[in-house]
């Protein structure tokens, strides 16, 4: 672990302690003789403990996608290819399976005089995609068959009037490929998943040791550094409820999945390798001064040097360090003290 410090919104990192061992018994103005100063200034601010995790770059929302389409797959997109409302998903037998937006799954045949919720979603649908002349409610009516008659005419399918389970899959928006399961001359299957995709916005997707899950808080700022060395902010939106072990004996291992939404840009690279720094404590409104600005005393304990021209040391009690910073009591913010220049 290592201490961040907070200051004004920035965030620094860092670790390490370093003093200048003197004698009190000795000329406090010659404490420094010969060491070039610079000064420093006694700063307020937060003290964040933070850690380093492991995660992977990707896209949120993986999930299966299964089709009522029988027969033999005559195409598949490629893996990464982004499908938006109106797309095709899946060829099966020269037939294409095209991708429509909603919450609930298309599971019978949607035809004149029927009605529900999945009809208004079908014809919420169709809509959105140029077709008018319906009401979208939730009544299958003439004028929602001559649309899909339109919209059937439109695709190369059977101009029929009604919309089977072969025809459409219902998903909450666009999607991202992620791995077709049933490639071109493979049989796709009802009940049987014919490809895996996800959400088209990114994602960090860290599996955090169960041990560890008190550093992740849903709607907690994280640094993520990507490929490269380049770092975006993140935010936590999802946090495990349930932990998932893996491996056995020695090599058994228990996490929780932590989903982090990035800012910026990460590039288009899928389950790239990331570091994740996340924050586990958080000491608010403390002092501190540069770790440099310490005078580690034989007799124990530390001082600073005021840098007002006297060389007068104050006795200070130390307390979190981070990012080149030590926490300090016994001095007055805005002190300038004395430090090592570079």
């Amino acid at each position: 672990m290592k201490w961040a410090l907070v200051v004004g919104g920035v965030v620094v990192v860092g670790v390490g302690v370093g003093a200048v061992v003197l004698s009190w018994g000795g000329d406090e103005a010659e404490a420094r003789r010969g060491v070039r100063l610079g000064t420093a200034v006694v700063s307020r601010g937060d003290l964040v403990d933070t850690e380093k995790v492991d995660g992977r770059l990707t896209y949120v929302g993986a999930r299966d996608v299964w089709t009522g389409a029988s027969g033999i797959v005559t195409w598949a997109p490629k893996e990464g290819a982004t499908v938006r409302r109106g797309g095709a998903l899946l060829g099966v037998a020269g037939k294409v399976v095209t991708l429509m937006y909603g919450g609930s799954p298309m599971y019978r045949v949607l035809k004149v005089g029927g009605s529900g919720g999945d009809v208004r979603q079908l014809e919420r649908n169709l809509v959105a995609l140029g077709y008018s002349g319906l009401t979208v409610d939730k009544r299958f009516t003439g004028a929602t068959e001559a649309a899909v008659k339109e919209w059937q005419d439109d695709r190369g399918l059977e101009v029929t009037g009604a919309v089977d389970p072969g025809q459409v899959v219902f998903l909450g928006g666009a999607v991202r490929v992620r791995k077709v399961r049933a490639p071109e001359g493979r049989q796709a299957v009802p009940g049987q998943p014919v490809m895996e995709v996800s959400g088209t916005r990114r994602a960090v997707h860290v599996d955090l040791d169960a041990d560890k899950q008190d550093l992740a808080r849903k709607g907690a700022k994280v640094s993520v550094e990507l490929p490269g060395g380049k770092a975006v902010s993140g935010t936590v939106t999802e946090v495990g409820d349930v932990a998932v072990s893996t491996g056995s004996g020695q090599d058994k291992k228990t996490t929780v999945g932590v989903d982090i939404a990035v800012k910026g840009p990460t590039g288009r690279l899928d389950e790239a390798p990331v570091t994740v720094e996340l924050e586990s404590e958080r000491r608010r409104n403390v002092l501190s001064v540069p770790v440099e600005a310490l005078l580690a005393t034989r007799e124990g304990g530390f001082a600073v040097e005021v840098a007002d021209g006297t060389g007068r040391l104050v006795p200070v009690r130390i307390g979190a360090f981070g990012g080149g910073r030590v926490e300090v009591s016994g001095v007055a913010e805005g002190v300038k003290v004395g430090v090592p220049e570079r």
